[in-house]
């Protein structure tokens, strides 16, 4: 009788170990943090298994502030400015590691300006407010926020 119950034993220990290596999910929320003005969003996902590699893409929703200033970085007499608003994201391919891991980061830009400055004078980051700061495992359709989820970089403003 013994004979009997240990084969099944057995099997489940293999389901299990087989369905804990082929589930990916991140170890704990990915994480958001500024490098001026841009957003760094770092993680681990486990429980990838077999496959080689993973494609992931880091998004949020962000709205920027512009300004003219000229090269020693003062404000000119007219200050140009233009607001932006848009969804930005940034995307990469990572590698798997024995244990079925990855650790990795992704940068996530500021919008795009969209301002021209005149003479000798260049573009400026004012402001940007980075919101639903997500990160998505694209591979396996896994999907998460960030912790925090939003971020904001002020810099100076010209009058």
């Amino acid at each position: 009788m013994q004979f009997k119950r240990t084969p099944c034993l057995l099997g489940l220990a293999l389901v299990a170990t087989a369905a804990i290596a082929g589930h990916p999910q991140f170890l704990r929320a990915p994480s958001a943090s500024l490098g001026s003005p841009k957003v760094i969003v770092r993680w681990t996902e486990v429980g990838l298994g077999s496959v080689d590699s993973v494609n992931y893409v880091a998004s949020a929703t962000a709205g920027a502030r512009y300004q003219c200033v000229n090269r020693g970085n003062n404000c000119p007499a007219a200050s140009n400015k233009a607001d932006v608003l848009s969804d930005v994201n940034v995307g990469g391919t990572f590698a798997v590691d024995k244990n079925g891991r990855i650790t990795g980061s992704l940068i996530i830009p500021a919008p795009p300006a969209g301002l021209a400055c005149p003479g000798n004078q260049v573009v400026g980051v004012v402001s940007v407010v980075f919101t639903n700061i997500t990160l998505t495992d694209v591979t396996n359709g896994v999907s998460s926020p960030t912790d925090p989820s939003a971020l904001t970089y002020n810099a100076p403003e010209c009058p």
